[in-house]
């Protein structure tokens, strides 16, 4: 793919999420917010995902093979 397909593509994906979300009715101050509240949101997400789904995994597998037998 050359750059200019890959940055019509972003802008494309960009235009969506702004579609979804309804944030083009909002003036740039309270779309900057909308912005760093969403991405704040997504990195705690993220973040828990990383730390306590491998956690939860183990305890599961380990209680699973428990149960059935190694």
């Amino acid at each position: 793919m050359d750059v200019k397909r890959v940055k019509d593509y972003l802008y494309w994906l960009y235009y969506q999420y702004q579609l979804v979300t309804c944030s083009y009715v909002l003036e740039p101050w309270e779309q900057s917010m909308f912005h760093t509240i969403t991405v704040t949101v997504l990195a705690m997400v993220v973040y828990t995902a990383y730390v306590f789904v491998p956690i939860h995994v183990r305890l599961a597998l380990e209680f699973f093979s428990q149960i059935f037998g190694s």
